[in-house]
C-alpha cells in the first residue's frame, strides 16, 4: 500500500513558502499575501486538493491568531460580518462542483485589481464616508464565497475593511475572529464533498509546525507597525494577489 502523504519535493518546495505566507498574513501584517498560498501550491496540486490540504493549517493559525489578538476586535463588526460571510460559504458549497475554481479566482484577482485601480485614480477624501452596509454585506459574502472554493475571501473583504480606516491591530483581530468562522463552517462541506481524504490529512500535518512560525513573524511585526506602512502592505499584498490569481484564471 502506498504511503499516505506526498512525497514529491517540488510540492514542498512551494507549500513551505504557501503555508509561512498565509500565517504571516494570518497576523495581520501583509493581509492579502495569505491568498497567494492557494495559487502557489496549485503549481504542484490541483486546487481542491490545495484547498483541502490547508484546511487543518488555517484552523490552527486562526487559533493562534485569535489568541494573539482577542482583545483587540471589533465585536460589533464581527456580528455583522460573520452571517454574511457564512451565508458566502453556503453558496461556496452549493456550488462547488458546478464552478470552475480557476475561472473563480480570476474573477476576484480581477475585481481586486478593478479596487485597487479605483483607490489609485480616485483616492478618498479624508471626510469621506465609510461604505454603506449593503456594499459590504455583499463584499462580505463574496469573501465567504471565494474563501470556499480557493482560501481566497482576503482581497474582496479587504476593499470593504480598509475605507473603515480601523486601527492595524482592530483590523488584523476581527479578521482573525471571521476567518475562524468561516474555517470552521468549511469541514463538513469539505468532507462531504470528498476533499478531507488521508492523504490530503496526512500532508497538513507536515505543514503543521510552519503555521506558529509564520503567525508569530507577523504579530511580532503587526503589534509595532505605523498604520500608513500597515496598509501599504495590504494593498502591495492584494495588487500581487491579484494579477497572480488573474494570470491563473484567464491564462
Amino acid at each position: 500500500m502506498d504511503f499516505p502523504l506526498i512525497t514529491d519535493p517540488f510540492f514542498y518546495a512551494v507549500a513551505i513558502p504557501a503555508v509561512l505566507l498565509l500565517g504571516v498574513s494570518k497576523s495581520g501584517f501583509g493581509a492579502g499575501f495569505g491568498s497567494l498560498a492557494v495559487p502557489l501550491m496549485a503549481l504542484a496540486v490541483t486546487v481542491p486538493q490545495a484547498a483541502a490540504i490547508l484546511m487543518p493549517v488555517l484552523l490552527v493559525m486562526d487559533l493562534l491568531g485569535m489568541a494573539a489578538f482577542r482583545h483587540d476586535l471589533d465585536r460589533k463588526l464581527l456580528r455583522f460580518l460573520i452571517p454574511c460571510a457564512l451565508a458566502g460559504t453556503l453558496v461556496g458549497t452549493l456550488l462547488f462542483k458546478l464552478l470552475n475554481a480557476k475561472l473563480v479566482a480570476g474573477l476576484v484577482g480581477a475585481v481586486t485589481l478593478l479596487f485597487l485601480a479605483q483607490r489609485l485614480l480616485f483616492p478618498p477624501r479624508p471626510d469621506q464616508a465609510p461604505p454603506p452596509r449593503w456594499v459590504g454585506a455583499l463584499l462580505t459574502v463574496t469573501a465567504g464565497f471565494t474563501s470556499f472554493i480557493a482560501h481566497a475571501g482576503g482581497p474582496p473583504l479587504n476593499a470593504y475593511l480598509i475605507p473603515l480606516k480601523l486601527k492595524p491591530v482592530v483590523f488584523t483581530a476581527t479578521v482573525a475572529f471571521l476567518f475562524f468562522f468561516v474555517n470552521l463552517s468549511k469541514w463538513v462541506p469539505y468532507a462531504w464533498l470528498g476533499l478531507l481524504d488521508l492523504r490530503n490529512l496526512a500532508t497538513s500535518i507536515v505543514l503543521l509546525p510552519l503555521a506558529p512560525v509564520g503567525v508569530f513573524i507577523g504579530v511580532r511585526i503587526a503589534r509595532r507597525i505605523n498604520a500608513v506602512l500597515f496598509y501599504r502592505f495590504i494593498y502591495a499584498g492584494m495588487f500581487l494577489t491579484g494579477c497572480k490569481l488573474v494570470w491563473d484564471g484567464f491564462f
